[in-house]
Formats: C-alpha cells, sequence, structure tokens
C-alpha cells in the first residue's frame, strides 16, 4: 500500500527536492508551504506520515503540531533549525516522533522516514511477535490497534511513546535506563539523545495526568532512568 505523506516547507527547493525523493521511493506526498494549507489538508485527506518545517507562515510548525496531536497519533517528523536547540525540544514535547536539523542529506531523511514509519508499523504486529493487549493494573495496552488506556479513559500517545510505555511496563518496579529506553523506541536506527526520553516522559506524564490527576506511575531515579510502579498491579499476557 502506497504511503501518504504531507510535507509542510516554506523553501520551494525542499518541497520539490524531498517530494522528488520520496515519490521515487513509492510514497505519494503532498506539499504545502504554510502551516494552515497544510491542517486543512491533513483535515480532509487520510495521511500516513508528516513531515513539517518549525518555522513555516500561517500557523507555523509548533502550533500545526498542537492541532495534529489534538485529532491523531500520526508520525509527526519535524524539520528544524541547526542552530536552535529550541526547535527540537518543542518538537519533541510536542509530540513530535522525530527530527532532522537543517540542512540535512536526502539520504538522512529518508532514513528516518523509514526508522519512524517501521516503528509505526511495530505498533500493529500481532501473533507470536506480540500479544494484541497488555493488562498493568489500571493500563491496558492494545498493541493491535495501537491504543492506550488509563482507568478507562484512553490516552492519545504516539508511535513512539507507545514504545516508551511498553517497555516501562515489562517489568514494573525495575528501572529502564535511559539508553534502554532508546532502544526500545528508537532501536538501531537512531541517535537521540537523553534529553529526548526526558521530553517523552515529560508528555506522557502530562497526558496521563490530564486523564488523571492523581496519576503517579512512571518515578525518576535521577542519573539513571525511570520505571513504571503502581500499587495493587496485576498483569496479564505482558
Amino acid at each position: 500500500m502506497t504511503v501518504s505523506v504531507m510535507l509542510v516547507d516554506d523553501d520551494e527547493n525542499i518541497l520539490t527536492s524531498v517530494s522528488m525523493l520520496l515519490e521515487t521511493e513509492g510514497f505519494a506526498v503532498k506539499g504545502f508551504t504554510d502551516g494552515m494549507s497544510g491542517l486543512i489538508s491533513f483535515d480532509r485527506e487520510n495521511y500516513d506520515l508528516v513531515i513539517l518545517d518549525i518555522k513555516v507562515p500561517r500557523m507555523d510548525g509548533v502550533e500545526l503540531l498542537k492541532k495534529i496531536r489534538e485529532k491523531s497519533d500520526i508520525p509527526v517528523i519535524f524539520l528544524t533549525s541547526k542552530d536552535d536547540e529550541s526547535d527540537e525540544a518543542a518538537g519533541l514535547s510536542l509530540g513530535a516522533d522525530d527530527y532532522v536539523t537543517k540542512p540535512f542529506s536526502q539520504m538522512l531523511l529518508l532514513e528516518r522516514i523509514k526508522a519512524v514509519l517501521r516503528r509505526a508499523e511495530s505498533g500493529k504486529k500481532t501473533g507470536s511477535d506480540r500479544d494484541k493487549l497488555c493488562i498493568r493494573g489500571s493500563l491496558t495496552l492494545d498493541s493491535l490497534q495501537h491504543v492506550c488506556h488509563w482507568r478507562g479513559k484512553e490516552i492519545l500517545v504516539t508511535v513512539t511513546e507507545f514504545l516508551i510505555i511498553e517497555a516501562l511496563i515489562k517489568r514494573p518496579g525495575h528501572v529502564k535506563t535511559r539508553d534502554s529506553l532508546m532502544d526500545a523506541a528508537y532501536h538501531e536506527d537512531i541517535y537521540v539523545d537523553d534529553r529526548t526520553i526526558d521530553s517523552h516522559i515529560k508528555r506522557l506524564r502530562k497526558k496521563f495526568r490530564a486523564a488523571d490527576p492523581d496519576f503517579n506511575c512512571i518515578h525518576t531515579l535521577y542519573g539513571v532512568g525511570y520505571k513504571w510502579e503502581e500499587p495493587a498491579e496485576q498483569a496479564e499476557n505482558c
């Protein structure tokens, strides 16, 4: 099945070159030079991946990502300024799955795209590789539908966030280092640093607390990593 990509960047050269690259690889690409046009199209079309620059007119990439995350957990890759680390932090904290800094090589972008799509597909696997349903106390993860519920309320998570939660609950009470969480969420495909995992954890806590203000199951061990711990938990099929 053809992968449909929405590309948002006000640089016509990037729109043209990236579109040609992806179309050569068999992707279907629609390009937009401003955030508002991208949002209108997103609401009308069914996309499999979004690639967007942060600094675009008529709704910047940060605001566009906020709008997208209100309604979808679609994989999103940010294109960020090489000299502005705050761009990367903003994208990750809002739920971007990865980022690529400008200027970038086309081959690097292509590898990042393939890696993000592989992670998205891994959340849908069934059979002996992955059980469909995992219950851990008040948490339920459905790997087939890529859905997360906490105390009966759905928590809209990205692919990367889903894989991080899944890694944490495999051994509740045991500390997962940042490196191990990187491996679980990104595998060997992409290099990310500690701040990336910290940003995802911060966003996960925010999402869970929006559904349950008393949520306190993701614990930080400073300088080491994170662990999942819920009182009186029971697990099935995990």
